[in-house]
């Protein structure tokens, strides 16, 4: 583990880096902050920034490198407030919007409006990436699903705030014209519909960008910005001071003051997590041994210990907050599935978030399986998952194969976040299954799709497509949980006044 770890890292480091050296020193030469730098210069000294999905567009696009889609995204926390912030690093193909970005901007506010979190856009964009344009701008996840998701957040309530750093072009400037506030960059910042090359060629008119969107004009002339910055570090200063007058409500642990002792540190060490997994999904993973080193005081009230044991279930705390824990121990059977529904009934009941740990094959299957009732007994579990009007994390600590996916809360049951472990696999099965499968439909045996679905499994490979919201090393699994636990619980999220309605169980 300590191998994949130590590649993994590198990995990061090299995508952390943002765009080529050229592209980062002609960026700074012009007095521009760094984008990472810009989130640290943005958030509250000493508090963490959750960063989502920093392998995003890895080998995705042949021939071109887009590091971490060439937009950053995370939970951040500013004046003590839990934020949503993103951030476009004009270091990568000039900030410009390929598919894969579009998809994590989309993804970042979905976030955002599930765990009503008030959004940060640190705007530094050349629009649409124009080469990839009938991926990004005509479908319904496409570029303007981004200014519709603002529209609808504003309408609920959700503040939008956006600081103009460099370019804004096209459908791009509609970000800070439909926020609630806006600051832009002096000399810097531009806002507008067609650039001066654009202009002129539809009007004849020769403008300078300065003249045309410039912050000076668009502060004092047009009023599509509130306030005018004279660098990056003021753009940020001003961008706090809007958040604090949100009067939003602050977090406890979001205030510098990191109430540790207010929990319980696990009796046993999360660093040990990485040699207890290994590897090897071939073998068992001890779920128990997992869920000592991420809960608080490694204490766990286990619910129907001896009934449908492949899955175990209980309530813990992770940072204070009370979860109900899933977790696979094997293959779900029927009593693990009915098991499952009757928890996570009792957990929508008592307002408490559901916490995943996938490793899974599937639901058991074969004859006895099948007059048993598995397929209605698993949709009982689908069902249940899918209506629970509670948070849902879910933690890929192993393979995520089939309908198990699904029943434990996979993407497409919009868990608020989805993290895997760097040895995690997702795939419909596994590849030798799936090669049994194709002989046995009459189809040869053959290496090369195996080959392919061995890749298509790997966790680098979902993570560059945004399958999850990031991979993580074992030992960060509470951290990352206590992060997202905060943004979902904390604030004015409104999940603890709905009633779950769920839907119908085939008895």
């Amino acid at each position: 583990m300590n191998e994949v770890m130590n590649k993994m890292t590198e990995m990061h480091a090299k995508i952390a880096k943002g765009g080529p050296p050229k592209a980062r020193d002609k960026h700074v030469s012009r007095g521009k902050m760094l984008v990472r730098d810009r989130i640290t210069a943005l958030i509250d000294p000493g508090t963490p920034f959750l960063e989502l999905s920093q392998l995003a567009g890895h080998e995705l696009y042949e021939g071109e490198e887009v590091p971490a889609g060439g937009i950053l995204t995370g939970v951040g926390t500013v004046e003590g407030v839990t934020c949503m912030i993103v951030a476009n690093d004009s270091t990568v193909k000039g900030g410009t919007y390929y598919p894969i970005t579009v998809k994590k901007h989309l993804r970042a506010q979905e976030i955002a409006q599930q765990n009503r979190l008030p959004c940060i856009y640190l705007v530094d964009s050349g629009g649409a990436n124009l080469p990839h344009q009938a991926d990004v701008f005509p479908d319904r996840d496409h570029f303007g699903r981004i200014f519709y998701n603002q529209a609808r957040m504003s309408g609920l309530g959700i503040p939008q705030l956006s600081v103009v750093m460099g370019p804004c072009t096209a459908g791009g400037a509609y970000i800070p014209s439909m926020s609630s506030e806006s600051i832009i960059v002096g000399k810097q910042g531009h806002i507008f519909l067609a650039g001066p090359p654009l202009v002129k060629a539809a009007t004849g008119e020769e403008v300078t960008a300065e003249d045309l969107g410039g912050g000076e004009m668009h502060s004092s002339v047009s009023g599509v910005t509130d306030y005018l910055a004279v660098d990056d570090e003021h753009a940020l200063v001003l961008a706090r001071r809007s958040v604090k007058n949100l009067h939003w409500p602050r977090s406890d642990a979001a205030t510098n003051q990191r109430i540790s002792s207010t929990w319980k540190e696990p009796l046993y060490d999360p660093e040990e997590l990485g040699g207890i997994v290994g590897t090897n999904l071939r073998r068992a993973i001890p779920i128990r041994e997992v869920i000592a080193r991420v809960v608080d005081g490694s204490e766990f009230s286990e619910f129907k210990p001896d009934y449908g044991s492949t899955l175990v279930t209980g309530f813990s705390a992770i940072h204070s907050h009370p979860v109900a824990i899933l977790a696979n121990n094997g293959v779900l059977t029927s009593p693990a599935a009915l098991k499952a529904a009757h928890f996570i009934q009792l957990a929508a009941e008592r307002h408490i978030p559901l916490v995943f740990l996938q490793n899974i094959t599937g639901f058991m299957v074969g004859s006895e399986a099948e007059r048993g009732g598995i397929a209605k007994d698993g949709a009982k579990m689908v069902t249940a998952v899918a209506c629970a009007e509670v948070p849902k994390f879910t933690v890929l600590v192993g393979g995520s194969r089939g309908a198990g996916n699904y029943g434990m809360c996979g993407r497409a049951y919009s868990p608020n976040f989805l993290w895997a472990w760097p040895t995690s696999q997702t795939s419909v099965m596994g590849p030798e299954q799936l090669s049994s499968v194709m002989e046995a439909v009459g189809k040869k045996a053959d290496p090369e799709l195996t080959k392919r679905i061995e890749r298509e499994s790997d966790a680098v490979f979902g993570s560059a497509r945004l399958w999850d919201d990031g991979v993580i090393p074992p030992s960060h699994t509470r951290r990352v949980l206590g992060v997202g636990l905060e943004a979902a619980c904390r604030g004015v999220a409104d999940w603890r006044g709905r009633r779950t309605e769920w839907g119908v169980f085939r008895m």
